[in-house]
């Protein structure tokens, strides 16, 4: 499965959710078919609740991790493995 990474840290909601919204639109088939998974790096709080609620309304998986004051969403779809 290939990984996209999108950095939006230092933007803040809604403008961090509406970038992460047209990039799954934008790859919406890769992502039903399982071919892709996409990793989302914030330093925004608010957007680890909002990107995930907003992805799951639209039938795909996420996790929420923190690293180094960095949060790392991870978005795939249900059935493929998810990437770690």
């Amino acid at each position: 499965m290939e990984t996209t990474e999108i950095d939006i840290v230092g933007q803040v909601c809604p403008s961090s959710l509406l970038l992460v919204l047209r990039e799954v639109n934008q790859r919406h088939d890769q992502l039903s078919s399982g071919e892709l998974s996409i990793l989302v790096r914030t330093d925004n709080r608010d957007a680890t609740g909002t990107i995930p609620a907003a992805v799951q309304n639209m039938g795909f998986q996420t996790s929420v991790d923190k690293e180094q004051g960095v949060y790392l969403i991870r978005i795939w779809q249900q059935g493929s493995e998810e990437q770690t």
